[in-house]
């Protein structure tokens, strides 16, 4: 939802975003007539000069969105003010956090697509090293090469596809205008797709090899942005070789955390802070459980979401702040000036069983992590509604055991006891 994406237009969009405001604030009517936070269609929200300050002619659509974030978690936030530094123009997300590369020839976003991620553990390239620097960046190259050959078989597979294939997507307009017969290929170079290298557990990694959180002292700091620069020039080497615009990608680890940790702690075994639990840490972020408040989380994750062009998005987690829309507007302004995009997690869950709403809490049942209503103790599955921000998207499916160990661990960055918006 971005008011000056076309200034012709303006107050006739700024009405279509009241309006999408108003019915997401609404919620959805579930089967016993409730009504629920709905995971799609996920929105976007631009803040820009004409909507951020209190003065701003579209103010109250500012205030409105800070409303529905506190009741349904959306919509989620884009800085014009950051993505203009960054990137010279304003666009959205694919998904939940893949941005295209820039087109700064001509300003061409929708249409162009994504040709897939590849993931690099980073957990594991440190692990393998057992410490030693030289080490480190000897696997490092062979992580990332292997990567890089799992792209180019995508690559192959998918070069000799013809449009007839898939029309609407490149014959009719959706991606491209290809005649009959004609291969896809063509579309792949000179910035018309991108293709994506992941990467996770940026913390774990760095925590192992320093000792410190990438986010915690000089030396994590300075190693953790030393591994993003070095993600980003494999990206530049291979984008020169190819002509293909690979860019890094902030990998969303949806089961993907689960799948990680287990590789890692069969093959490393458990170790303290790094192994020893059922997920590891989503992309560039601070660890889960680290004590921070929203604006330092942002203003610290705003250095590494830099460093990651191609896909990114920072979260804050809050406690019930729908009396406190004051707080959710300062927030909102900080993530203006300091941050490209983020969101702010609230929780209205729903037991069908009892008819709460509130926050349906995880507990430990015989070892393993379950959910059950703090109101009724209903634990069955299909008698509740719990919405989730796992990755960029709202869930409303129960996780796995990793992905939901996760969740519970999660710090409320705006609690009652430091920030007063309870």
């Amino acid at each position: 939802m971005y008011l000056n994406e076309n200034t012709e237009y303006t107050k006739e969009v700024a009405m279509l975003i009241e309006e999408f405001l108003k019915q997401r604030i609404l919620g959805m009517k579930n089967r016993e007539g409730q009504y629920i936070t709905p995971a799609f269609p996920k929105l976007l929200y631009v803040l820009d000069e004409n909507n951020i300050h209190e003065d701003s002619e579209y103010f109250y659509l500012t205030k409105l969105s800070a409303e529905c974030t506190a009741k349904r978690m959306v919509p989620d936030y884009i800085s014009a003010k950051v993505m203009k530094e960054l990137k010279g123009d304003v666009y959205s997300c694919m998904g939940c956090r893949s941005f295209l590369t820039p087109d700064p020839i001509n300003h061409k976003y929708w249409g162009r697509f994504n040709l897939g991620v590849v993931t690099v553990n980073l957990v594991d390239i440190a692990l393998s090293s057992e410490g030693d620097f030289e080490q480190f960046w000897k696997i490092f190259d062979e992580r990332t090469e292997l990567c890089h050959k799992a792209h180019k078989c995508r690559l192959d597979n998918l070069r000799n596809t013809v449009a007839d294939e898939a029309p609407i997507l490149w014959m009719d307009g959706a991606l491209a205008r290809l005649k009959h017969g004609e291969k896809i290929e063509k579309l792949f170079h000179n910035n018309y797709a991108t293709i994506s290298l992941g990467y996770a557990g940026l913390y774990e990694c760095v925590k192992y090899m320093t000792g410190k959180s990438h986010m915690d002292g000089a030396e994590g700091e300075k190693f953790g942005l030393q591994v993003m620069q070095a993600l980003n020039d494999k990206c530049a080497e291979w984008r020169e070789a190819e002509n293909i615009s690979y860019s890094l990608y902030g990998t969303p680890m949806e089961s993907g955390t689960y799948m990680f940790a287990k590789a890692l702690r069969k093959r490393f075994g458990v170790i303290e802070g790094i192994t020893d639990r059922n997920y590891i840490t989503n992309s560039y972020h601070y660890w889960v459980k680290e004590p921070v408040d929203a604006f330092t989380k942002l203003t610290k994750e705003a250095i590494f979401q830099k460093l990651s062009p191609g896909g990114y998005i920072s979260y804050v987690e809050a406690c019930d702040v729908s009396k406190n829309l004051d707080i959710v507007i300062s927030l909102m302004r900080h993530i203006y000036n300091t941050i490209g995009y983020a969101e702010i997690n609230s929780k209205l869950d729903v037991c069908h069983s009892c008819g709460f709403e509130g926050e349906i809490k995880i507990v430990d049942k015989d070892g393993k992590l379950d959910w059950q209503c703090p109101n009724c103790g209903n634990t069955d599955h299909a008698l509740m509604t719990v919405r989730r921000r796992v990755c960029g998207y709202i869930s409303s499916n129960l996780f796995n055991q990793g992905r939901t160990q996760e969740i519970n661990e999660r710090f409320v960055h705006l609690d009652d006891l430091e920030d007063g918006c309870c």
